[in-house]
C-alpha cells in the first residue's frame, strides 16, 4: 500500500470512529458489558455432557449420571476445574457439596448464592440441574472478566445428589436424618459409601448446616421441564414457587377367586375398584380450575394371574400444586369417593398418606428482580409454578429464594431428548447475571 492510499484509509477510519458514540465495553469487544459469554457457557455445558455418556455417543444421546457413581466424581472434578479458572477456589463440604465465593467489597454482608445440580436421572440429558450450574459458574467468570465489583460475596454451589431428594442441600438446611434413610442411591451404592466417594464425609454431616438467615439470597437457573414456556413462546419464566407434595398408597382389599367359575354379580373385584379409583383421580383433578396435578403411578396386583380374580390391589396416589390447602382438598375429595366405590364394588379401601412435602414460595421482591432483569434484556417473562421439585425449596429454609426458567423444548426432561435452544440458555444465564447485579446493588443501598 502506497503511503497516499495509506493516509487516505486512515483519514477515512478516523470518520468512521467520530460518529460512533463513546460507551464502556468488555475487555473482549465482542461481549457486551454486563453479558455473558454464550460460547463459553454453551462449551462448559458440551464439556459436562462427556460425562455419563455412553461409549461413542454423542451430545444428543443424554447422560446417565447418577449421584456417586465414576461419571459423577468425574463431572464434579471438571466443575471444580471450571470453577478454578473462573477465580473461584472450590471446597467440598460433610455433604458433599462444591462451593465456591468471590469476596465482595462489604466483608459484613450476607453471600447471595446460586447455583444448582450435575447428577442426573439414569437416562437423563444434558439440560436439567446442568444449566443452573455452569450458569452460575459463568456468571462468576464474567464479574471477573468485567471487572465488575460487588458489595456481597457470591456463592456458587453446586449441590450433590439432588436425584436423590435434594440430598446435599437438604443436609446444608439441616433435614440430614429423613434424607438419608434410604441407604441405597441410584447407582446402587450405600449413602455413607457414596458420600465418601465424592470427598464427603458422613460422620460430619453436621459441620454442612447453614444456619438459618445466614444468606442474603438464593437464585437458581432452572430449565422449565414442562412445555408452558415453549408453547407460549416467552423465553423467562418467573417461578412462584416449588409445589406441595402429598402421597398417598392406596390398598384395595376385594376376595380372590376362579376367574372361570365365580359369576359376575357375586364377584369382589379388587382391580375393578382400583380402575375405579384411578378414573376417579383424573375426573377430581380435572373439575378443579387451576395448575395442580393428581396422578396415578404405582398400581400393584395380587396374585396377578390370568385366571384369579384380583383379591387386592395397592396403588399410589400423588397431588401437586403451590397450595397446600388445595392439595388437602383434593386429597379428601379422592377418599371421600374411594368410600362410595368400595360400597359399589363390595371391597374394603384404605387411602393413608405416606409423604408430604410443604410447598416453597418464591419472594416477591426477588421476583421483581427477575422481571426488571429480563425487561432490560428486551425478554418477555411469565409466572408459573414448579411442578418438580428442586434444590431452591431446601434453601428457601434458610432464606429468600428464587428460581429462573427457560424453555424445554416440547416440554421434555428427565429424557436423552431433553433440550433447551442455546440461545435460551444464554438468555437464562445473562437475566440470572442481571438479577445478581439488582441484588447486589439495592441490597447494600439499603445496608447503608
Amino acid at each position: 500500500m502506497n503511503v497516499i492510499n495509506r493516509r487516505i484509509m486512515l483519514q477515512g477510519l478516523a470518520t468512521l470512529a467520530a460518529t460512533i458514540p463513546v460507551r464502556a465495553v468488555a475487555k473482549n469487544p465482542r461481549i457486551p458489558a454486563r453479558s455473558i459469554n454464550a460460547a463459553r457457557l454453551q462449551q462448559a455445558l458440551e464439556g459436562l455432557s462427556k460425562f455419563g455418556r455412553r461409549a461413542g455417543g454423542s451430545f444428543s444421546d443424554g447422560v446417565s449420571r447418577v449421584a456417586y457413581s465414576d461419571a459423577d466424581v468425574a463431572s464434579r472434578a471438571y466443575a471444580m476445574e471450571l470453577m478454578r479458572n473462573a477465580g473461584l477456589n472450590p471446597t467440598i463440604d460433610a455433604a458433599g457439596n462444591l462451593t465456591g465465593r468471590r469476596p465482595g467489597s462489604d466483608p459484613s454482608l450476607k453471600p447471595i448464592v446460586m447455583g444448582s445440580h450435575i447428577d442426573s436421572v439414569p437416562g437423563g440429558g444434558n439440560f436439567d440441574g446442568d444449566l443452573g450450574s455452569m450458569a452460575a459458574i459463568e456468571v462468576i467468570h464474567t464479574l471477573k472478566d468485567q471487572q465488575i465489583p460487588t458489595h456481597h460475596p457470591i456463592e456458587v454451589a453446586i449441590w450433590s445428589n439432588e436425584e436423590g431428594y435434594t440430598m446435599g442441600s437438604a443436609a446444608a438446611v439441616g433435614s440430614v436424618p429423613a434424607q438419608f434413610a434410604d441407604p441405597t442411591s441410584k447407582a446402587g451404592i450405600a449413602a455413607r459409601e457414596g458420600l465418601q466417594r465424592i470427598g464427603g464425609d458422613p460422620d460430619r454431616l453436621e459441620s454442612a448446616r447453614r444456619a438459618p438467615g445466614s444468606i442474603r439470597c438464593y437464585l437458581e437457573l432452572h430449565i422449565e421441564q414442562g412445555g408452558i414456556l415453549d408453547q407460549a413462546g416467552i423465553p423467562i419464566g418467573v417461578v412462584d414457587g416449588i409445589v406441595c407434595i402429598d402421597q398417598y398408597e392406596v390398598t384395595i382389599e376385594g376376595f380372590a377367586n376362579h376367574a372361570g367359575t365365580t359369576p359376575m354379580p357375586g364377584r369382589q373385584d379388587a382391580l375393578i375398584a382400583a380402575a375405579k379409583m384411578v378414573q376417579t383421580v383424573n375426573e377430581i383433578a380435572r373439575a378443579e380450575p387451576g395448575r395442580h396435578v393428581a396422578t396415578v403411578g404405582k398400581l400393584e396386583v395380587t396374585p396377578n394371574a390370568a385366571n384369579v380374580i384380583p383379591g387386592l390391589v395397592r396403588h399410589t396416589v400423588e397431588i401437586r400444586d403451590l397450595s397446600a390447602e388445595k392439595v388437602a382438598k383434593l386429597g379428601a375429595a379422592i377418599a371421600k369417593r374411594a368410600d362410595q366405590i368400595a360400597a359399589q364394588t363390595k371391597t374394603k379401601i384404605v387411602m393413608k398418606r405416606y409423604f408430604h412435602l410443604e410447598p416453597a414460595l418464591a419472594d416477591p421482591a426477588l421476583q421483581a428482580k427477575i422481571e426488571s432483569a429480563a425487561a432490560n434484556l428486551g425478554l418477555k417473562t411469565m409466572h408459573l409454578p414448579s411442578g418438580a421439585g428442586h434444590d431452591a425449596q431446601e434453601l428457601a429454609k434458610i432464606g429468600p429464594m428464587a428460581m429462573i426458567f427457560v424453555p424445554s423444548v416440547n416440554g421434555v426432561s428427565h429424557s436423552p431428548h431433553e433440550l433447551t435452544r442455546w440461545g435460551d440458555c444464554a438468555n437464562g444465564a445473562n437475566v440470572l447475571l442481571r438479577t445478581l447485579l439488582e441484588i447486589d446493588r439495592d441490597s447494600a443501598r439499603d445496608a447503608t
